[in-house]
């Protein structure tokens, strides 16, 4: 694995010995000098830069951030807790692009294995492309969580770039993608044609408006992945202004937090990434700052887990009965006694096998109860009904 990285510049952490005891710059063990891998005994999470950058569209030079980045969170304290965390330095780039995809790929994979959750820093977010393939040696099924204004399907017969690499996920054989979903798209960078291509393929999609209006429903859909990709775009320019394709409208930076703490608190998640973070616009480093304090709360959510994810014992939970349409479908919801999180258990389609083991509990909210209870269907509980046959 060392072969893929350089290490961490170290004109941006000269100082480490300057840290305050229980700031990262003391607790991560990093990759500062040639020939001192980090040991990755009984890490738990890993951080890897990516300079990768040639097909982030309009925006070339997001692959310089993860240095930017660091600078910021070695500076913060961590919570009370004690973090095993290792900074691999950058996967540099490749003499092709398809030498760094295969790069990030193959560590994403190894680090997998371990059991070790990537986070992954810099770099477009066509990179999201190279975190799936990582599954599919694996073997198993997953998915996948945007945070973005639109969606980046793009043409799927063109060259893998930023803004089509999610073509590229569902196009490729063999397919291991079993839902995703964005979150906060802006309806006025997306198609009509996109959005009916999302119902028709049954994944779901979250404006922007809806999702800011109740952001607490953001956490089952959030825990319902196993990789969460966040695309800085998706912030509002004042908030997060290094990125060239910035906008004025978008989460406020503690809204972003908030999200990449509940992808911190899934049981099931077991990567993430944050693309498109580009210092050449960054006005006083304040992208990079944000997206320090987004890892920030996303390792605050890891040690923070519940381990509740209710596969095999359910003798913790509550369980519900909700019979609907005439008692043509029963719904049943488990509420977990210990963090009262909702899921509910979508079964088979009759006369099919059980492929799909994984993903037949659906995290969900209070509010999908209270639709059943109303005599409707959850949009997820139909969504996954229809994938799962």
């Amino acid at each position: 694995m060392q072969e893929y990285f350089t290490p961490i510049n170290s004109k941006s952490f000269n100082q480490a010995a300057q840290y305050p005891e229980k700031s990262y710059g003391k607790l991560i063990n990093a990759y500062i000098q040639e020939g001192d891998f980090p040991s990755l005994e009984n890490i738990q999470l890993a951080i890897i830069g990516v300079e990768e950058d040639r097909k982030a569209l309009n925006n070339e030079g997001c692959g310089l951030a993860p240095d930017y980045i660091r600078e910021n969170l070695y500076k913060l304290f961590q919570g009370n807790y004690t973090t095993k965390i290792a900074d691999l330095g950058n996967i540099r780039k490749g003499n092709t692009i398809d030498d760094s995809y295969y790069a990030v790929s193959d560590v994403v994979s190894q680090l997998l294995k371990k059991n070790i959750i990537p986070i992954i820093i810099g770099g477009g977010q066509d990179i999201t492309y190279c975190n799936y393939l990582a599954y599919q040696k694996l073997e198993q099924t997953i998915n996948i969580v945007a945070v973005d204004s639109c969606f980046d399907i793009g043409d799927g017969e063109k060259e893998l770039n930023s803004q089509s690499y999610l073509s590229k996920i569902i196009l490729h054989k063999p397919n291991i993608l079993f839902n995703f979903s964005n979150v906060g798209y802006q309806t006025y960078f997306v198609e009509q044609n996109s959005i009916d291509l999302m119902d028709k393929l049954f994944f779901d999609s979250h404006r922007l408006g809806q999702v800011r209006a109740k952001m607490e429903d953001v956490e089952p859909i959030v825990r319902n992945a196993d990789v969460v990709s966040f695309d800085i775009s998706s912030v509002r320019q004042s908030d997060a202004p290094g990125n060239g394709n910035a906008s004025p409208n978008g989460f406020y930076g503690e809204e972003a937090c908030q999200i990449a703490r509940y992808a911190g608190l899934s049981d099931k998640l077991s990567s993430i990434g944050f693309y498109e973070i580009n210092p050449a616009f960054d006005t006083n480093k304040q992208t990079a700052h944000l997206v320090a304090q987004m890892i920030w709360y996303f390792i605050d959510g890891f040690y923070n887990r519940k381990q509740d994810y209710p596969i095999i014992d359910k003798s913790e939970y509550t369980k519900y009965r909700v019979s609907i349409k005439d008692h043509e479908h029963e719904i049943i919801f488990y509420k977990s006694n210990k963090s009262d999180r909702w899921w509910m258990d979508v079964p088979y389609p009759l006369n099919h096998q059980l492929k799909f083991e994984r993903h037949h509990m659906v995290p969900c909210s209070y509010s999908d109860y209270e639709t059943a209870c109303r005599d409707e269907m959850p949009d997820k509980w139909w969504q996954t009904y229809q994938k799962l046959g």
